[in-house]
């Protein structure tokens, strides 16, 4: 999700994420205020508070990270595991999100407008379907750029390329060896 810039929720689905925006967004403020203090301001509490802060703010963060950034409510959702994930697909069908996801034999279709078949418990599976949906993103987003008139080839001032200067072999007599780069045969 990081490597094409798409939120995400990779630990709990907390209730009410999306059908509850405005305390969700409350939370994120907090946790946003949490993470500006810094260790001046820290001293001034005592130990206990220090720990309490700490916990809090590592509970929001785990929560809430992947959203912090997020403005408004998505315009699409992936779900990896709609066993797993049935508030948030419930929620999503609630406010009329389409929601795309990963079906294995054991999953229902309930609430899913773009089911992908699917193993969604091995973790290379997991991780090719990830990958695969980022690639797609960020396809989507180039063509959307290219569209608009805009040249992702293109830069400022054109690269000069240097070649590397040839390093011949040394070889050490002594030690029978033969060198290059720090690669010893």
């Amino acid at each position: 999700a990081t490597k094409c810039a798409q939120y995400y929720i990779n630990y709990r689905w907390l209730g009410g994420t999306l059908t509850n925006w405005n305390t969700v967004s409350n939370s994120i403020l907090r946790l946003k205020d949490l993470e500006a203090f810094d260790e001046s301001q820290l001293s001034l509490f005592t130990k206990k508070e220090r720990l309490n802060i700490e916990k809090e703010h590592q509970k929001l963060n785990l929560s809430l990270g992947g959203i912090k950034e997020m403005k408004n409510i998505p315009d699409m959702l992936f779900v990896v595991d709609t066993n797993k994930e049935g508030i948030a697909i419930k929620e999503a069908k609630k406010i009329g999100i389409p929601v795309v996801a990963i079906l294995d034999s054991n999953s229902s279709t309930d609430g899913v407008d773009f089911p992908i078949p699917g193993n969604d418990d091995a973790s290379r599976a997991i991780s090719l379907y990830c990958d695969l949906v980022s690639k797609t993103i960020l396809d989507g987003m180039e063509s959307h750029l290219g569209s608009a008139g805009i040249d992702l080839g293109e830069s400022d001032a054109p690269s000069s390329e240097e070649l590397p200067e040839e390093k011949s072999l040394e070889h050490d007599i002594s030690n029978d060896k033969v060198s290059s780069e720090g690669v010893e045969t």
